[in-house]
């Protein structure tokens, strides 16, 4: 399986613009640029999507340990805050709060701590990457 998004640029960094666009097409032309990505610009930037990935994949990989485990899942929801500094990518941190009947919160634990390790993008990221995660 592989997956694509294309970024279009014009112009110079900081008063150009671009627009991203997915295979899928969620992202249409949506708009980035030096503001959205370093100030309070309108438009996504790139760590942002790299939250909303890891996010996303996280917990799909989280649903996946829980389901193997035998526990129904209410729900699991999942923030991810990147950490961007001096021109990189320095840590990845997920929040997760979920309802999960049956589950014991060491049972719990035990399966965020392996989702965080063996989801895909967590693997892409070379960068500390943590999580706290609460069970409702």
């Amino acid at each position: 399986m592989k997956r694509n998004a294309t970024a279009v640029w014009n112009g110079s960094l900081k008063e150009g613009a671009g627009k991203l666009t997915t295979q899928s097409t969620t992202l249409n032309n949506t708009q980035y640029s030096f503001g959205s990505r370093f100030e309070t610009g309108v438009g996504t930037n790139p760590e942002e999507l790299i939250a909303a990935a890891h996010s996303g994949c996280f917990t799909m990989q989280l649903s996946a340990y829980i389901g193997e485990a035998g526990h129904e899942i209410d729900s699991i929801e999942t923030k991810c805050v990147v950490d961007f500094q001096d021109g990189s990518v320095v840590s990845s941190h997920l929040s997760v709060q979920a309802k999960v009947q049956g589950i014991s919160e060491a049972d719990f634990q035990e399966l965020v701590t392996k989702a965080e390790t063996n989801c895909p993008i967590s693997k892409l990221l070379n960068t500390k990457i943590s999580s706290e995660a609460v069970l409702g």
